[in-house]
């Protein structure tokens, strides 16, 4: 429930394979009246400024973020040219872009009565892909490319799973540090103090893990 991070976390059930819109459905009373970021759980998104940038051209509408890829027709993919998205088509049989759209968005509130008058694809899903295509529309759309200095993994099949937690183990192992650390990053947000720390760490003394947040102690006396 996320008790041990300082936050809470809330749970909805998709039932059946709808798409990926009708979490917006689902979610509408968990939303309320606030925007709402959509991230996708077999995604993983590297990138020290990444937060910042998504947000900083979000004021109202939708903002998307575009990877080059070198298979583009097994993603979402738009057309952009100066900033500015011309184009979005899922999964396209002819080339169009190199830009795939990854699987995080930022929607205001109009998102969700958006999604609500969706109709159903061809495979009967609530597509994302038509979400954006309405803020397109209506030119609402933004776009933040990610360039050098990202890294964006899709683990949609077992290569690209292998290649993620290859990834991982690399760039942990040479920097010393973790990467998606929950405990880590509560502590850094201020939602945990350095006791609860410790006493997460005491469980996992015995594994890497727990001297890691170990190690964070130290390193926040000595700064």
């Amino acid at each position: 429930n996320g008790q041990k991070f300082g936050i809470k976390i809330t749970y909805l059930i998709q039932d059946n394979a709808n798409g990926l819109a009708e979490a917006f459905v689902i979610a509408e009373h968990f939303i309320g009246t606030s925007n709402v970021t959509l991230i996708l759980g077999d995604n993983i998104f590297y990138g020290d400024s990444l937060k910042l940038s998504l947000s900083k051209k979000f004021e109202s509408g939708a903002t998307i973020a575009c990877c080059k890829v070198n298979d583009p027709e097994r993603y979402g993919v738009a057309r952009v040219k100066d900033g500015v998205v011309l184009e979005i088509i899922e999964k396209p049989t002819e080339y169009i872009s190199d830009f795939a759209v990854t699987g995080i968005y930022v929607y205001d509130n109009s998102v969700i009565n958006k999604s609500k008058q969706l109709a159903p694809s061809a495979r009967g899903e609530l597509e994302i892909t038509d979400v954006n295509k309405v803020y397109l529309e209506r030119g609402d759309l933004n776009v933040e490319v990610m360039g050098r200095g990202y890294t964006w993994l899709d683990m949609g099949t077992h290569a690209s799973l292998l290649q993620a937690s290859n990834f991982i183990q690399v760039m942990e192992e040479r920097q010393g540090l973790k990467i998606a650390c929950p405990e880590e990053i509560a502590f850094m947000k201020g939602f945990i103090d350095a006791a609860q720390v410790e006493k997460l760490a005491n469980h996992l003394l015995k594994s890497g893990y727990g001297q890691y947040l170990m190690s964070l102690l130290k390193q926040d006396r000595i700064n």
